[in-house]
């Protein structure tokens, strides 16, 4: 949308992060729906390729890694129906689980 983009039509990478903040969010609350999470870290950032108004995006979240009050996706952004681009992002997403104060809690 023209809003997510910049003064020379490209998305900011910065709404890209959000996006794939909030997808990730979604996917470990689905596995773990009596957890509260909260993000700790993006293992790296990079943008491989641009991306101009109208493109659509794919968002695939896979989960990786449970420890006792964390989970972590692996993360890919690619454009929707287009193999000819590949991957435009990639990263790691860490949630921790936390009760009402923000301490750490295990995950059930």
């Amino acid at each position: 949308m023209p809003g997510d983009l910049n003064q020379y039509g490209f998305l900011f990478g910065g709404r890209m992060l959000s996006w794939v903040d909030e997808a990730c969010w979604i996917a470990a609350s689905l596995d773990y729906p009596n957890s509260q999470f909260v993000t700790v870290g993006m293992d790296h950032v990079e943008f491989r390729h641009g991306v101009k108004e109208g493109i659509i995006l794919e968002i695939d979240c896979n989960k990786i890694k449970r420890g006792c009050t964390s989970v972590s996706y692996q993360v890919e952004v690619s454009r929707g129906g287009d193999e000819e681009k590949g991957l435009i992002f990639s990263t790691c997403v860490t949630f921790v689980n936390v009760d009402q104060d923000g301490a750490k809690l295990a995950i059930s």
